[in-house]
């Protein structure tokens, strides 16, 4: 089993940046594939950014692209979110997940799920 926990959400206004963190523990591989999810009320999981084990790879949302920045450090088993140029759209709860395989970006590839941390945008 892996754990999950992610950390760094709250309240921020429009325009301003957040670091969301995701931290692992229990058996973890730093070949795992790393990705973050977000879910707003009413709303479906939806893909915002994911990273190969490797740093090869990496992909982002297209509502995103450009405002946000996944990176990994395998030493500390972390991965983070950089977000930055925040909007309104982007309130939601932000999950991280691990794929044991290589790349992607869909929901259904990804075995374990940490609980989320709330980000809320204030326009």
């Amino acid at each position: 089993q892996v754990q999950l926990v992610e950390s760094g959400g709250g309240l921020v206004q429009a325009g301003g940046s957040l670091r969301l963190s995701c931290a692992a523990s229990g058996r973890t591989s730093s070949s795992y594939t790393m990705g973050w999810f977000r879910q707003a009320p009413g709303r479906g999981r939806e893909f915002v950014a994911a990273i190969s084990w490797n740093n090869i790879l990496m992909g982002y949302a297209d509502s995103v692209k450009g405002r946000f920045t996944i990176s990994r450090d395998n030493a500390k088993k972390t991965v983070y979110l950089q977000m930055n140029s925040l909007k309104s759209e982007d309130t939601a709860v932000y999950h991280c997940a691990a794929h044991m395989g290589y790349y992607s970006d869909s929901p259904g590839a990804y075995d374990y799920w940490g609980q989320g941390t709330q980000v809320t945008v204030s326009s």
